[in-house]
């Protein structure tokens, strides 16, 4: 469900009516996350740790209202929920652009997620079944410690989703780091609200199960 916001009494209207006619509105940095407590977490458990990450992503995302926003034409709309579009991987070396509820329990979340694993890695198609704007595009690149990210974008193509890539977890004196890049539309997101998801990503990691 979405609900249409009020621009004209929106404190981001300027904001908006500025940056929502760029050629590339979109924004992004990388930072670096300590994912020590989250990785051991995860091990110990027994659970994907790529799928309890997410899930703490989507978690961070679900509760910073910015994140939510999406454009259609000239008008702003409000998610009640966002969800996952990460791409899964196959055995021949393709991927699969998939759709996954967030659901606030990590339990309930990852049997959708176990279930769209199974479906994308079964088909040869690119895109998932669901086509919806509620979804921040996730990728991971498990290969790669990489200090900057740019994305493929069709710029005639009306895009506002947030896309978060994850790369890859080095150690270094038993701590473990990895990098996010984190691109935004800046007539929905400013660099405050992504230093707020930021934070409260990192927090989310550093909870013990």
């Amino acid at each position: 469900m979405k609900q249409k916001l009020n621009i004209d009494t929106w404190a981001r209207k300027e904001h908006f009516n500025f940056f929502k006619n760029f050629e590339e509105p979109f924004y992004g940095v990388v930072v670096n996350i300590d994912c020590t407590e989250a990785y051991r977490s995860a091990k110990a458990n027994g659970l994907s740790f790529f799928w309890y990450y997410m899930h703490k992503s989507l978690t961070a995302v679900n509760t910073l209202e910015p994140f939510k926003y999406r454009i259609y034409g000239e008008e702003v709309f409000l998610y009640d929920q966002i969800n996952a579009g990460p791409t899964i991987g196959r055995a021949n070396g393709t991927f699969g652009f998939s759709y996954v509820y967030y659901h606030p329990s990590f339990d309930e979340f990852i049997i959708g997620a176990n279930k769209e694993v199974e479906r994308v890695q079964s088909t040869t198609t690119l895109f998932a079944e669901n086509l919806n704007d509620d979804i921040v595009h996730y990728s991971a690149l498990p290969w790669i410690d990489f200090t900057s990210l740019s994305h493929a974008r069709s710029f005639s193509f009306q895009d506002s989703c947030p896309k978060i890539s994850f790369g890859k977890m080095t150690e270094n004196g038993g701590k473990l780091t990895m990098p996010v890049s984190i691109h935004v539309h800046h007539a929905l997101i400013d660099g405050f609200h992504v230093g707020q998801y930021v934070d409260l990503f990192q927090q989310l990691m550093n909870e013990r199960l």
